[in-house]
Protein backbone atom coordinates (compact mmCIF):
# COMPACT_ATOMS: atom_id res chain seq x y z
CA UNK A 1 0.00 0.00 0.00
CA UNK A 2 1.26 3.42 -1.02
CA UNK A 3 1.46 5.69 1.89
CA UNK A 4 1.86 8.71 -1.05
CA UNK A 5 -1.50 11.00 0.02
CA UNK A 6 -4.46 10.73 -2.81
CA UNK A 7 -6.44 13.70 -3.73
CA UNK A 8 -9.33 12.50 -0.88
CA UNK A 9 -6.72 12.08 1.77
CA UNK A 10 -5.25 15.86 0.90
CA UNK A 11 -8.85 17.01 1.27
CA UNK A 12 -9.37 15.07 4.34
CA UNK A 13 -6.13 16.53 5.89
CA UNK A 14 -7.32 20.45 4.59
CA UNK A 15 -10.84 19.92 6.21
CA UNK A 16 -8.63 18.49 9.74
CA UNK A 17 -7.08 21.39 9.98
CA UNK A 18 -9.58 23.76 9.49
CA UNK A 19 -12.09 21.67 11.98
CA UNK A 20 -8.86 21.70 14.67
CA UNK A 21 -8.09 25.06 14.01
CA UNK A 22 -11.68 26.34 14.93
CA UNK A 23 -12.11 24.39 18.40
CA UNK A 24 -9.15 27.01 19.74
CA UNK A 25 -11.86 29.69 19.57
CA UNK A 26 -15.04 27.63 20.43
CA UNK A 27 -13.14 26.80 23.41
CA UNK A 28 -12.32 30.25 24.25
CA UNK A 29 -15.66 30.92 24.20
CA UNK A 30 -17.18 27.53 26.08
CA UNK A 31 -14.60 28.50 28.66
CA UNK A 32 -16.91 31.78 29.69
CA UNK A 33 -19.71 29.29 31.03
CA UNK A 34 -17.56 25.57 31.77
CA UNK A 35 -14.86 24.18 33.90
CA UNK A 36 -11.61 23.34 31.29
CA UNK A 37 -12.32 19.36 32.33
CA UNK A 38 -15.40 19.52 32.06
CA UNK A 39 -15.46 21.16 28.45
CA UNK A 40 -13.44 17.89 27.44
CA UNK A 41 -15.75 15.18 29.36
CA UNK A 42 -18.56 16.99 27.43
CA UNK A 43 -17.03 17.21 23.96
CA UNK A 44 -16.33 13.71 24.28
CA UNK A 45 -19.08 12.45 25.61
CA UNK A 46 -21.29 14.03 23.06
CA UNK A 47 -18.91 12.99 19.71
CA UNK A 48 -19.76 9.34 21.23
CA UNK A 49 -23.29 9.53 21.59
CA UNK A 50 -23.51 11.34 18.26
CA UNK A 51 -21.48 8.26 16.62
CA UNK A 52 -23.12 5.68 18.87
CA UNK A 53 -26.19 6.98 17.46
CA UNK A 54 -25.17 6.92 13.84
CA UNK A 55 -23.84 3.26 14.41
CA UNK A 56 -27.24 2.52 15.70
CA UNK A 57 -29.37 4.20 12.92
CA UNK A 58 -26.81 2.43 10.04
CA UNK A 59 -26.93 -0.58 11.61
CA UNK A 60 -23.10 -1.23 12.19
CA UNK A 61 -21.96 -3.22 14.92
CA UNK A 62 -19.60 -2.42 17.47
CA UNK A 63 -17.17 -5.09 17.71
CA UNK A 64 -17.61 -7.98 20.13
CA UNK A 65 -16.03 -8.80 23.12
CA UNK A 66 -16.84 -12.70 22.37
CA UNK A 67 -14.12 -12.54 19.99
CA UNK A 68 -10.33 -12.36 20.56
CA UNK A 69 -10.65 -10.01 17.07
CA UNK A 70 -12.96 -8.24 18.92
CA UNK A 71 -11.45 -7.98 21.84
CA UNK A 72 -8.30 -6.64 20.28
CA UNK A 73 -10.02 -3.92 18.67
CA UNK A 74 -11.37 -2.97 21.86
CA UNK A 75 -7.88 -3.07 23.39
CA UNK A 76 -7.11 -0.51 20.24
CA UNK A 77 -10.03 1.62 21.36
CA UNK A 78 -9.38 1.62 24.57
CA UNK A 79 -5.51 3.17 24.15
CA UNK A 80 -6.97 5.75 21.18
CA UNK A 81 -9.48 6.97 23.62
CA UNK A 82 -7.02 7.37 26.12
CA UNK A 83 -4.01 9.00 23.97
CA UNK A 84 -6.22 10.63 21.36
CA UNK A 85 -8.31 12.45 24.01
CA UNK A 86 -8.67 12.11 27.57
CA UNK A 87 -5.46 12.25 28.68
CA UNK A 88 -4.50 14.88 25.68
CA UNK A 89 -7.24 17.27 26.61
CA UNK A 90 -6.88 16.94 30.48
CA UNK A 91 -3.43 17.97 29.80
CA UNK A 92 -3.59 20.70 27.73
CA UNK A 93 -6.94 21.87 29.59
CA UNK A 94 -4.45 22.12 32.97
CA UNK A 95 -1.45 23.66 30.95
CA UNK A 96 -3.02 26.14 29.03
CA UNK A 97 -3.98 27.65 32.26
CA UNK A 98 -0.46 27.98 33.14
CA UNK A 99 2.00 28.54 29.87
CA UNK A 100 1.03 31.02 27.03
CA UNK A 101 -0.93 29.65 24.20
CA UNK A 102 1.44 30.46 21.80
CA UNK A 103 3.43 27.80 23.18
CA UNK A 104 0.44 24.88 22.91
CA UNK A 105 0.36 25.68 19.60
CA UNK A 106 4.26 24.77 19.22
CA UNK A 107 3.35 22.01 20.98
CA UNK A 108 0.38 20.67 18.73
CA UNK A 109 3.15 21.25 15.68
CA UNK A 110 5.64 19.05 17.54
CA UNK A 111 3.22 16.20 16.76
CA UNK A 112 5.23 14.67 13.66
CA UNK A 113 8.25 15.40 15.15
CA UNK A 114 7.18 12.54 17.78
CA UNK A 115 5.47 10.54 15.19
CA UNK A 116 8.44 10.03 12.99
CA UNK A 117 10.64 8.04 15.02
CA UNK A 118 7.76 6.24 16.65
CA UNK A 119 6.38 5.17 13.27
CA UNK A 120 9.84 4.16 11.83
CA UNK A 121 10.16 1.42 15.00
CA UNK A 122 6.57 0.14 15.15
CA UNK A 123 4.80 0.67 11.85
CA UNK A 124 5.50 -1.07 9.02
CA UNK A 125 6.18 0.83 5.36
CA UNK A 126 6.83 3.85 7.97
CA UNK A 127 10.25 4.25 7.02
CA UNK A 128 11.95 7.53 8.52
CA UNK A 129 13.45 9.00 4.92
CA UNK A 130 15.76 11.34 4.78
CA UNK A 131 13.36 13.04 2.43
CA UNK A 132 10.52 12.54 5.43
CA UNK A 133 13.04 13.98 8.17
CA UNK A 134 13.37 17.13 5.79
CA UNK A 135 9.88 17.64 4.52
CA UNK A 136 9.03 17.58 8.54
CA UNK A 137 11.27 19.69 9.85
CA UNK A 138 10.50 22.44 6.92
CA UNK A 139 7.17 22.31 8.11
CA UNK A 140 7.80 22.49 11.64
CA UNK A 141 9.99 25.66 10.66
CA UNK A 142 6.63 27.06 9.27
CA UNK A 143 4.88 26.94 12.35
CA UNK A 144 7.59 28.48 14.38
CA UNK A 145 7.95 31.03 11.50
CA UNK A 146 4.07 31.79 12.15
CA UNK A 147 4.27 31.66 16.12
CA UNK A 148 7.71 33.22 16.58
CA UNK A 149 9.83 32.36 19.35
CA UNK A 150 7.95 34.98 22.00
CA UNK A 151 5.74 31.50 22.27
CA UNK A 152 8.35 30.68 24.57
CA UNK A 153 8.89 33.35 26.80
CA UNK A 154 8.11 33.34 30.17
CA UNK A 155 4.75 33.52 31.26
CA UNK A 156 6.19 34.02 34.96
CA UNK A 157 3.50 32.23 35.96
CA UNK A 158 3.48 29.63 38.93
CA UNK A 159 4.08 25.54 37.76
CA UNK A 160 5.10 27.05 34.61
CA UNK A 161 7.68 24.24 33.73
CA UNK A 162 5.65 21.10 34.79
CA UNK A 163 2.63 23.23 32.32
CA UNK A 164 5.45 23.05 29.73
CA UNK A 165 6.05 19.51 30.15
CA UNK A 166 1.93 18.80 30.04
CA UNK A 167 1.93 20.13 27.04
CA UNK A 168 4.84 18.84 25.26
CA UNK A 169 3.30 15.27 26.62
CA UNK A 170 -0.49 15.87 25.22
CA UNK A 171 1.64 16.39 21.41
CA UNK A 172 3.32 12.71 22.65
CA UNK A 173 -0.21 11.51 23.44
CA UNK A 174 -1.47 12.38 20.07
CA UNK A 175 1.35 10.91 18.20
CA UNK A 176 0.79 7.17 20.57
CA UNK A 177 -2.75 7.20 19.50
CA UNK A 178 -2.27 7.48 16.17
CA UNK A 179 0.03 5.03 15.57
CA UNK A 180 -2.36 2.56 18.01
CA UNK A 181 -5.00 3.78 15.33
CA UNK A 182 -3.23 2.51 12.49
CA UNK A 183 -1.99 -0.90 14.67
CA UNK A 184 -5.56 -1.81 15.38
CA UNK A 185 -6.69 -4.48 13.70
CA UNK A 186 -9.55 -3.72 10.55
CA UNK A 187 -12.81 -3.03 11.59
CA UNK A 188 -15.03 -0.83 10.38
CA UNK A 189 -13.68 2.65 11.10
CA UNK A 190 -17.07 4.46 11.91
CA UNK A 191 -17.69 1.61 14.80
CA UNK A 192 -13.86 2.42 16.08
CA UNK A 193 -14.58 5.62 16.03
CA UNK A 194 -17.29 5.15 18.22
CA UNK A 195 -16.14 3.01 20.14
CA UNK A 196 -12.36 4.88 20.92
CA UNK A 197 -14.38 8.71 21.74
CA UNK A 198 -16.81 5.83 24.07
CA UNK A 199 -13.65 4.55 25.73
CA UNK A 200 -12.42 8.08 26.42
CA UNK A 201 -15.96 9.43 27.90
CA UNK A 202 -15.82 6.63 30.29
CA UNK A 203 -12.19 7.51 31.56
CA UNK A 204 -12.99 11.28 31.61
CA UNK A 205 -16.20 11.92 32.66
CA UNK A 206 -15.31 10.79 36.30
CA UNK A 207 -12.17 13.05 36.46
CA UNK A 208 -14.18 15.99 35.36
CA UNK A 209 -16.68 15.51 38.17
CA UNK A 210 -14.35 14.68 40.79
CA UNK A 211 -12.01 18.00 39.70
CA UNK A 212 -15.06 20.47 38.85
CA UNK A 213 -18.45 18.85 39.58
CA UNK A 214 -21.50 19.79 38.08
CA UNK A 215 -21.96 23.46 36.60
CA UNK A 216 -24.48 25.32 39.53
CA UNK A 217 -26.65 25.97 36.13
CA UNK A 218 -26.35 26.02 32.59
CA UNK A 219 -24.49 28.42 31.34
CA UNK A 220 -25.79 30.80 28.66
CA UNK A 221 -26.55 30.10 25.21
CA UNK A 222 -23.04 31.19 23.36
CA UNK A 223 -21.21 29.17 25.90
CA UNK A 224 -23.29 25.81 25.49
CA UNK A 225 -23.30 26.24 21.47
CA UNK A 226 -19.41 26.25 21.50
CA UNK A 227 -19.29 23.06 23.87
CA UNK A 228 -22.04 21.60 21.03
CA UNK A 229 -20.45 22.50 18.31
CA UNK A 230 -16.67 21.26 19.71
CA UNK A 231 -18.58 17.82 20.45
CA UNK A 232 -20.19 17.46 17.10
CA UNK A 233 -17.38 18.78 14.98
CA UNK A 234 -13.98 18.88 16.47
CA UNK A 235 -14.80 15.60 18.45
CA UNK A 236 -17.06 13.47 16.51
CA UNK A 237 -16.85 14.08 12.59
CA UNK A 238 -12.76 14.70 13.59
CA UNK A 239 -12.35 11.58 14.82
CA UNK A 240 -13.83 9.69 11.87
CA UNK A 241 -11.23 11.60 9.50
CA UNK A 242 -8.57 10.85 12.00
CA UNK A 243 -9.43 6.99 11.81
CA UNK A 244 -9.96 7.19 8.03
CA UNK A 245 -6.54 8.87 7.47
CA UNK A 246 -4.30 7.02 10.24
CA UNK A 247 -5.82 3.93 8.33
CA UNK A 248 -5.47 4.37 4.42
CA UNK A 249 -2.77 7.00 4.35
CA UNK A 250 -0.66 6.25 7.82
CA UNK A 251 0.19 8.19 11.34
CA UNK A 252 3.30 10.31 9.73
CA UNK A 253 0.47 11.68 6.87
CA UNK A 254 -1.94 12.16 9.74
CA UNK A 255 0.74 13.91 12.10
CA UNK A 256 1.07 16.51 9.15
CA UNK A 257 -2.45 18.29 10.22
CA UNK A 258 -0.69 19.81 12.84
CA UNK A 259 1.18 22.34 10.76
CA UNK A 260 -2.06 23.55 9.98
CA UNK A 261 -4.00 23.66 13.28
CA UNK A 262 -2.07 27.39 14.12
CA UNK A 263 -2.57 28.85 10.52
CA UNK A 264 -6.37 27.75 10.50
CA UNK A 265 -6.73 28.96 14.30
CA UNK A 266 -4.84 32.70 13.11
CA UNK A 267 -7.35 33.12 9.97
CA UNK A 268 -9.90 32.11 11.91
CA UNK A 269 -9.11 34.93 14.78
CA UNK A 270 -9.18 37.29 11.66
CA UNK A 271 -12.27 36.37 10.48
CA UNK A 272 -14.88 35.92 12.99
CA UNK A 273 -12.65 37.86 16.07
CA UNK A 274 -11.27 40.75 14.06
CA UNK A 275 -7.64 40.36 15.14
CA UNK A 276 -5.14 41.25 12.88
CA UNK A 277 -3.35 38.66 10.27
CA UNK A 278 0.34 38.31 11.18
CA UNK A 279 2.60 39.63 8.11
CA UNK A 280 5.16 36.64 8.25
CA UNK A 281 1.44 33.76 7.81
CA UNK A 282 2.14 33.44 3.78
CA UNK A 283 5.89 33.06 4.20
CA UNK A 284 4.86 30.54 7.01
CA UNK A 285 2.06 28.97 4.67
CA UNK A 286 4.55 28.27 1.91
CA UNK A 287 6.88 26.61 4.37
CA UNK A 288 4.34 24.38 5.62
CA UNK A 289 3.23 23.46 2.07
CA UNK A 290 6.63 23.02 0.71
CA UNK A 291 7.57 20.82 4.06
CA UNK A 292 4.17 18.31 3.86
CA UNK A 293 5.30 17.97 -0.37
CA UNK A 294 8.50 16.96 0.52
CA UNK A 295 7.80 14.75 3.22
CA UNK A 296 5.34 12.59 0.91
CA UNK A 297 6.94 8.93 -0.03
CA UNK A 298 7.81 9.76 -3.80
CA UNK A 299 5.26 6.41 -6.07
CA UNK A 300 8.12 5.75 -8.10
CA UNK A 301 10.95 4.53 -5.34
CA UNK A 302 7.86 2.00 -4.23
CA UNK A 303 8.72 -1.46 -5.36
CA UNK A 304 5.51 -3.68 -6.14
Amino acid sequence: MSNTPGAITLIKLICLGLIWGSSFMAVSIALEGFGPMTIAATRITLGASALLLITAMMRIELPSLNTRHGRTVWLAALGMGFFSNALPFSLLSWGQTYVASGFAGVCMAVVPLFVLPLAHLLVPGERMTLRRVLGFAIGFSGVLTLIGFKAFASAGSDFESLARLACLAAALCYAIGSIITRLCPSVNMLALSAAALSCGAVMIVPTALWQEGLPPSLPAGRSLLAVLYLGLVPTALAQVLLVQVARSAGPSVLSTVNYQVPVWSVFFGALLLNETLPPQLFAALVLILVGLLISRTPVHRQRP
